[in-house]
C-alpha cells in the first residue's frame, strides 16, 4: 500500500516509482513531482508544481506551497522532544503529543540533507543550503546554510 486510497492527487502528479514511496493522508497539487523513496504522512498538504526529491521525508505538519524544491534526503520535524513513551513507561499514542507545524513558503528551495525542525518557516524565494540544518524562520529572499543555519545571503543581489 504505498499510496493509500485516501490521498488526494491534483492533475498530472508524477509519481515515478509508485511501489517504492508511502503517502497517506496527504494532499498532493497540480503538476507536482515524487521521486523514489519518499514518505509523505497524513495531513500535509503539498502545493502545485513541486519537486520532492528522492530519499526526502515530509511528516505530519508541513504544508509546502506552490514551485517549491525538495532536494535529496530532506527531512522534516514535528516535536522538539521527541520520546517514545511516556514518564509510566506505556507507548506514545497520536493523543500523547502535539503535532508541531511547518511552512515552507512559495518557490524555496531546500538543498540535499537538509534538515528542518518544527515551528519553522521557510520564506518566499529563500535558499537552505545542503546539509543545512534549520532551527529558526528563515526570510523570504535569504540564503541559509550551515549547522545551526545562519542567513549567509540574499537571493535577490545575486
Amino acid at each position: 500500500m504505498p499510496i493509500s486510497e485516501d490521498v488526494q492527487l491534483g492533475q498530472n502528479v508524477k509519481i515515478f516509482h509508485p511501489e517504492l514511496v508511502n503517502l497517506y493522508g496527504c494532499k498532493i497539487g497540480h503538476e507536482t513531482k515524487i521521486g523514489t523513496f519518499v514518505e509523505i504522512q497524513k495531513n500535509v498538504v503539498v502545493g502545485a508544481r513541486v519537486k520532492i526529491s528522492s530519499h526526502s521525508f515530509i511528516c505530519e505538519g508541513v504544508t509546502i506551497e506552490d514551485e517549491v524544491i525538495i532536494a535529496h534526503g530532506v527531512m522534516f520535524t514535528n516535536d522538539l522532544y521527541p520520546r517514545a513513551t511516556n514518564e509510566d513507561g506505556s507507548l506514545k499514542t497520536d493523543a500523547d503529543w502535539e503535532t508541531l507545524t511547518t511552512l515552507v513558503k512559495r518557490r524555496a528551495s531546500i538543498g540535499s540533507n537538509a534538515t528542518i525542525l518544527p515551528r519553522i518557516t521557510i520564506g518566499e524565494n529563500a535558499i537552505v543550503g545542503a546539509g543545512a540544518v534549520v532551527t529558526h524562520d528563515v526570510p523570504d529572499y535569504a540564503i541559509v546554510a550551515g549547522v545551526p543555519a545562519r542567513i549567509i545571503g540574499d537571493v535577490r543581489q545575486r
